[in-house]
């Protein structure tokens, strides 16, 4: 697993109470926004927006609110937008965070991604400094509560990369453009909770912090950044 899917893993566990799943939702209603506004508001004819709706049915965000957002996206003028912004750096133990914003003030964003590394026992980076250790994959987990052959077969024949069972969930990895098509694959065969469904970021190398009291300040890092209101994802690539 991934740092990142370690970091999905961990605030699933915790419990989403109504204050941190609100946050959510304004998260994924940023993402439908521009997914929507940058292409036609139907998820039918637009592949980006199409994955940005499973990834809000996967964190259980209701159908109206979904439908707010994209509806908010087709009255919108040029003047109301998101600019994406990406900041690399590495946290205690050079482990390497890659944090992906939507912002509509560029200025407030820095300040508050840098003073968080900082703080945190983190430094921000150059463009381009961390960014090559991760790469865009399909993400998929399932509870492993389905039959394992009936996922292996299907998933793979619909072009999985690779399938791992960790005891708890299935963590099913894609090629971005094959995600969706793995996704219908699995809904075929029976499967009905999606836990994660989404086009992220997956470390190809991995930092090993054997200390547990490091390994903390590494999650605290990535649960500062992850609290900011214009942070949308946050990638890193401490092994589990």
């Amino acid at each position: 697993m991934s740092g990142h899917s370690k970091w999905a893993t961990i605030h699933r566990k915790k419990g989403l109470i109504d204050a941190a799943r609100g946050k959510v939702f304004q998260k994924l209603a940023k993402e439908l926004f521009v997914a929507a506004k940058s292409g036609t508001p139907d998820p039918d004819q637009n592949a980006s927006l199409r994955m940005v709706v499973e990834k809000a049915k996967a964190a259980n965000m209701p159908k109206d609110n979904i439908q707010k957002a994209i509806d908010k996206a087709k009255g919108a003028g040029d003047n109301e937008h998101y600019d994406q912004i990406r900041y690399e750096g590495y946290g205690p133990c050079g482990v390497a965070v890659m944090v992906d914003c939507l912002t509509d003030n560029k200025n407030r964003t820095a300040s508050f991604v840098r003073s968080t590394f900082t703080k945190k026992g983190g430094n921000l980076g150059t463009d381009g400094s961390v960014s090559y250790i991760f790469e865009r994959k399909g993400s998929i987990v399932i509870p492993n509560t389905y039959n394992e052959d009936d996922i292996m077969l299907s998933a793979l024949d619909a072009g999985a990369l690779d399938i791992e069972n960790d005891g708890e969930n299935y963590n099913i990895t894609t090629s971005p453009e094959d995600m969706l098509k793995v996704k219908d694959a699995l809904s075929e065969v029976g499967v009905d909770t999606f836990l994660e469904s989404e086009v992220t970021y997956l470390p190809n190398m991995e930092v090993e912090v054997d200390d547990e009291e490091k390994k903390e300040k590494v999650i605290e890092l990535v649960e500062q950044l992850e609290d900011l209101d214009d942070v949308q994802s946050v990638y890193f690539n401490m092994k589990d």
